[in-house]
């Protein structure tokens, strides 16, 4: 099983932005050595909810210190960025870790950074598409092109060139259905953040798989799933924290997507998923929507985190693992501590378990 550290560069009342990035660096070059297998780091802009403009930059830099760990920009928000630029930064830093680049591809969710970015959510949708498609044909050729209506690209060489396939290497963040089916006809690996319990997922999953056998003639790659986690010797303790934590960064979530407004009915069918969720959400306290979100993220003491990926392995089959330790306004030799924990007691069991074919579960 492949297991990841994830990088979320989230606002801290306690520390600047300084200290912040540098905390950020010292975990991501911690984990090649714990036996991670790979650094992921977000993109996002403009607010404390997280701040990581450019996530290529990030792991330029992670390259240069480390030799063996993949690199995982997760993910390549298309609709905030050229299509070109996107592919030379994919290739570039391939280059530069010597092919050790996951893509990973997404179309946003935040107004506040759309607005910034001046780009009108509705469109969304059709950029992504539009988008991924020449950027994952850039990469298996060497050249991007496009028509339009969003994207008219003469066609150019990507330069430096790519030196081998991504094919097997890309993945798209996928919270909505409409998301997860895309993933599967671009034959894509699907990414999603623990948002509610995992029971919820399990038809969406299976649907992916089964879309992406009948596009491709193949079995679609593991599951990435990615959670904030507290891991703990005392299973009190690591309960008591992620209480905390875990919900100063769900109060961030819901701030950030503005997930409790009904502004996503007015996107013109594109988030229309979402417009369904903040109806019921609106419709449940905070606090019940709170225990959904903790119950489907990491904490507890090494033997409960065990047991919590154990049960989601049962309901989805074999997975993929993305941890992110530093969140919430957590201190950070807290974060570190959980990290060194899991890596101790908890990673070497995950190691052992072998990715088989996964069909429908």
């Amino acid at each position: 099983m492949r297991v990841n550290l994830l990088c979320m560069f989230t606002g801290n009342r306690a520390a600047d932005d300084v200290q912040i990035y540098k905390r950020e660096l010292r975990l991501a070059l911690d984990a090649e050595a714990m036996g991670f297998d790979r650094v992921m780091a977000v993109e996002h802009h403009f607010t404390d909810y997280a701040f990581c403009p450019d996530n290529a930059q990030f792991l330029s830099y992670v390259a240069a210190k480390t030799s063996t760990i993949e690199l995982f920009p997760a993910a390549f928000i298309l609709p905030w960025n050229d299509p070109v630029r996107v592919a030379e930064k994919a290739v570039m830093l391939d280059h530069l870790s010597d092919g050790r680049v996951v893509l990973g591809l997404g179309r946003g969710l935040a107004r506040v950074e759309f607005d910034a970015f001046r780009q009108s959510m509705a469109e969304s949708r059709d950029r992504f598409d539009e988008a991924a498609a020449m950027v994952l044909d850039a990469l298996e050729t060497g050249f991007i092109q496009g028509d339009g209506p969003h994207y008219v690209q003469p066609r150019v060489e990507i330069r430096p060139r790519p030196f081998r396939s991504f094919r097997d290497r890309s993945y798209m963040v996928g919270t909505s259905p409409t998301s997860i089916d895309m993933a599967a006809r671009l034959g894509l690996g699907a990414m999603k953040f623990a948002a509610a319990p995992w029971e919820y997922a399990v038809d969406e999953v299976n649907q992916y798989r089964a879309n992406f056998t009948a596009h491709h003639g193949t079995t679609a790659p593991p599951l990435v799933t990615g959670d904030v986690m507290v891991c703990h010797r005392d299973d009190r303790r690591g309960e008591e924290l992620a209480r905390v934590h875990a919900r100063n960064y769900f109060v961030s979530v819901l701030s950030h997507y503005e997930l409790l407004s009904d502004h996503f009915k007015e996107t013109l069918g594109s988030y229309a998923h979402y417009a369904s969720m903040a109806e019921a959400m609106r419709g449940t306290s905070e606090e019940e929507s709170f225990e959904g979100y903790l119950s489907a993220n990491l904490w507890g003491d090494p033997a409960r985190i065990i047991d919590q990926l154990a049960k989601r392995r049962e309901l989805l089959g074999d997975f993929e693992l993305g941890v992110a330790v530093n969140f919430g306004d957590i201190d950070f030799e807290q974060a570190r501590s959980s990290m060194r924990l899991f890596a101790e007691r908890v990673l070497p069991e995950l190691k052992s378990w072998h990715t088989e074919a996964t069909d429908a579960v």
